[in-house]
This record gives structure tokens, C-alpha cells and sequence, in this order.
């Protein structure tokens, strides 16, 4: 089965075009906010929505996403209200991919396959959780491709050759490289040192390779997207949401990001 993450890469690789792909913490710093945020991604040029799903350790996250993820706790956001979010989304756009990132602790508490279709009834296409290694895949991973939702899988610097099988194995949709090791915001990203890494990788999967973490301004984006299907970024909007920048100003640097994918 088709998900819009598959029909948007499609139609991608018959434009010739990269991919912009943005991450937004769902419900900060307050659920309308946000909201309109994200309604004003595909305007601004965003191919794929990332929405990240609030969560107390998150451990993969750098401070900038961090502080983001407790602001939208501390305004309410749930698990629930993510799903809301992304109903509303749908509402006004039923093409534009939610790819939902977050930690597998609400998900299992919740119940997997409750998770599952819930997701799945609001619309969201498909799954990055950090914190499930491939050695886990009944748990999520093979249950939510057999629910039509993509599983999307981070692949680092460290993933050798001998791992990158493993890591392929069910991935589907994309692959997310990260571009550096450490934690989100941490780093800047060099399209020299991520070019080979990419090929490498993509010498093992037909699927596009996206290239996140370290993505700052515009032409670090078209550098990235250059050697890659496209880039993503997180930390440098989502601090511009949390330095009080209104959702306009916010969506300029959005699409600034974008075309400077877009241009590569």
C-alpha cells in the first residue's frame, strides 16, 4: 500500500526536485499556535511535516527541542491532543505527509495497536522512534507497516557496514540520516563528509536518504540537499517558535529553508 510519504517522494523524483522536509513540536508553545504553524508548512515549501510528539526524556534531543517538548507539556499537550493536531491538519490537507516522531514510551502505554489505528484514523502517514533499535521490530515497526503507516529509521555515522542491513531491513519511506553523532542542534552538517556517507548508504536501499541535524540556513540546506533527496530542520525553527517570533515570521524562515533545498 501507497502512504503520501511514498506518492510525495514519487512525485518528487519525477519533478527532479529535493525534498524540504520541516519538524515542528507539536503544541508549542500552545496547541493554536502550533497549529498554525504547521497549516502554513506546505505554503512555505515543506514537502513532508515532522511533528514531534512531547515527551519527558527525550533523549536523542538536543536543548532546543527539549525546552520545546516542555513547553508544549507544560500547555497541555498529550498524545491525544497530537492526534487532534493532526486532525485538523487533514482537514485542510489531505496530500501534504505527517511523518509522527517520538519515543516509544506513550505508544506503548497507550497500547500499539490502539496507537496504530488511532494514528492512522488522523492521518498521519508515518514513524520515527528513536529509541526502538531494529532488534525491537515486533514491537512497532512490522505492526505498524502491516497498518499502512511508513517506518522510518535513523541511520549515523556510526551505522558501519555490518549494522546498515539491520537497520534497513523494514525501514520504509525514507531513511533519515543524521548527519552527525550527538544530540539535535548540536553540530553544523558538512555536504563533504555527508556525500559519501549517502552513497554509501544508498548503494544498500532504492529508498531516498534525507539528511537531518546541523541544518541551519538556507544554503547549508541546498549544500545538504545537494548531495542528498533532501534535508531537514528542526532545532534552528523550532528556536525561532521559542524565542516568541511570530508564526509569520517563522514560516519566512521556513521557506527561506526551503528553497534553498529546492534549489539544489
Amino acid at each position: 500500500m501507497k502512504t503520501r510519504i511514498d506518492a510525495k517522494f514519487a512525485a518528487l523524483r519525477a519533478e527532479g526536485r529535493k525534498a524540504f522536509v520541516a519538524y515542528i513540536m507539536a503544541g508549542d508553545p500552545d496547541y493554536d499556535t502550533s497549529l498554525e504553524v504547521v497549516r502554513g508548512l506546505p505554503g512555505a515549501g515543506v514537502d513532508v511535516i515532522e511533528l514531534g510528539l512531547p515527551f519527558t526524556d527525550p533523549m536523542a534531543d538536543g536543548p532546543t527541542i527539549q525546552l520545546a517538548g516542555q513547553r508544549a507539556l507544560e500547555a497541555g499537550m498529550t498524545l491525544d491532543r497530537t492526534l487532534d493536531l493532526a486532525r485538523a491538519f487533514r482537514e485542510t490537507d489531505n496530500t501534504t505527509p505527517i511523518v509522527l516522531m517520538g519515543y516509544y514510551n506513550p505508544i506503548y502505554s497507550r497500547g500499539v495497536d490502539t496507537f496504530l489505528a488511532q494514528a492512522k484514523e488522523a492521518g498521519i502517514d508515518g514513524l520515527i522512534v528513536v529509541d526502538l533499535p531494529p532488534e525491537e521490530d515486533s514491537e512497532l515497526c512490522t505492526p505498524a507497516q502491516a497498518a499502512g503507516l511508513n517506518f522510518i529509521r535513523l541511520a549515523t555515522p556510526t551505522t558501519d557496514d555490518n549494522r546498515l542491513p539491520r537497520v534497513l531491513q523494514n525501514t520504509s519511506g525514507f531513511v533519515y540520516y543524521v548527519s552527525i553523532t550527538g544530540i539535535t542542534g548540536a553540530a553544523e552538517a558538512e555536504a563533504g563528509d555527508v556525500g559519501p556517507e549517502v552513497a554509501r548508504i544508498k548503494s544498500a536501499t532504492d529508498l531516498p536518504i534525507i539528511v537531518g541535524f546541523g541544518i541551519n540556513t538556507p544554503e547549508k540546506s541546498r549544500a545538504i540537499a545537494s548531495v542528498a533527496d533532501g534535508a531537514v530542520v528542526g532545532s534552528a525553527i523550532v528556536s525561532r517558535i521559542g524565542a516568541g517570533d511570530s508564526v509569520d515570521s517563522v514560516l519566512e524562515f521556513v521557506k527561506s529553508l526551503a528553497n534553498g533545498a529546492h534549489a539544489a
